[in-house]
């Protein structure tokens, strides 16, 4: 019995020193108040070095507590989604980017982010002869980038993109015609190739889509047609209009003079 006693008053002590020895509640850590003046040229001191992941962190706390309105919340969103697109999250870099031109339009980063948003799409183009949708989302936003700030240092970047982007889509298309035309599908044919002439004329196909046409309107007898094409040839594209398929220009009687008869004396 009086084992048992000293064991249980073994046990009261120990539980008593244990409770003696345990931490008290302590309050949550918080957050450390973010100071942009330091921490903005920090993040992007390490973005420059190629630590993206650091920045980033950086970045997305000063986020946070910037207030709404803060001039610096441009450029810390700009960066933000540049940190995306370098740690190969397009789909991400994509939204960001986009985000910062609509919310920062008037800020210096808004041609930039357009730009980039567009470079995002274009690096989600992996199979362009199966879903050309990221493609196309690319060409549209740099079309907007040139209307948008015709002058900027980015439209002047992004004019090879849209040269190639068209010229692909043109090609694209130019060839569905031709799977139409081999197949005397001609009405179809004529879709596609006025789909290149239309919304890609500076394409380098856009002129063998002339072509293309005029030789299946000589194949159905669309005589108005074909003339109408020529002469769109020999306007835009003299060279190509110079191609056999297209009959020679009319004269014009407006020019031809005619001497009067004289009546015989």
């Amino acid at each position: 019995m009086r084992t048992c006693q000293k064991i249980g008053l073994l046990l009261l002590v120990l539980a008593a020193g244990i409770t003696a020895c345990r931490p008290r509640g302590r309050a949550p850590r918080s957050e450390p108040m973010s100071q942009p003046d330091v921490d903005i040229p920090k993040a992007l001191d390490l973005f420059h070095r190629g630590e993206f992941r650091k920045a980033q962190t950086i970045l997305q706390r000063v986020s946070y507590q910037l207030q709404p309105g803060s001039p610096q919340l441009a450029e810390v969103n700009y960066y933000l989604a540049e940190t995306w697109f370098q740690l190969g999250d397009f789909v991400q870099a994509a939204s960001d980017f986009r985000k910062v031109a609509d919310e920062f339009a008037m800020t210096e980063y808004a041609p930039l982010a357009l730009l980039r948003a567009g470079d995002s799409n274009l690096r989600l183009w992996h199979r362009p002869e199966l879903d050309p949708s990221y493609g196309e989302t690319a060409l549209a936003i740099y079309q907007e980038l040139a209307g948008r700030f015709p002058d900027s240092d980015a439209a002047a970047r992004a004019r090879p993109h849209v040269r190639r982007l068209e010229n692909e889509f043109a090609e694209k298309t130019y060839k569905t015609g031709i799977f139409y035309m081999r197949r005397k599908a001609y009405d179809s044919a004529i879709i596609y190739f006025k789909d290149v002439i239309a919304n890609y004329p500076t394409s380098a196909r856009a002129p063998d889509a002339l072509l293309r046409l005029v030789d299946s309107y000589r194949a159905i007898g669309y005589k108005q047609e074909l003339e109408e094409t020529c002469e769109h040839l020999r306007r835009f594209y003299p060279n190509a209009a110079k191609d056999a398929r297209c009959p020679a220009a009319p004269a014009d009687s407006s020019t031809t003079s005619t001497t009067p008869s004289t009546p015989n004396p």
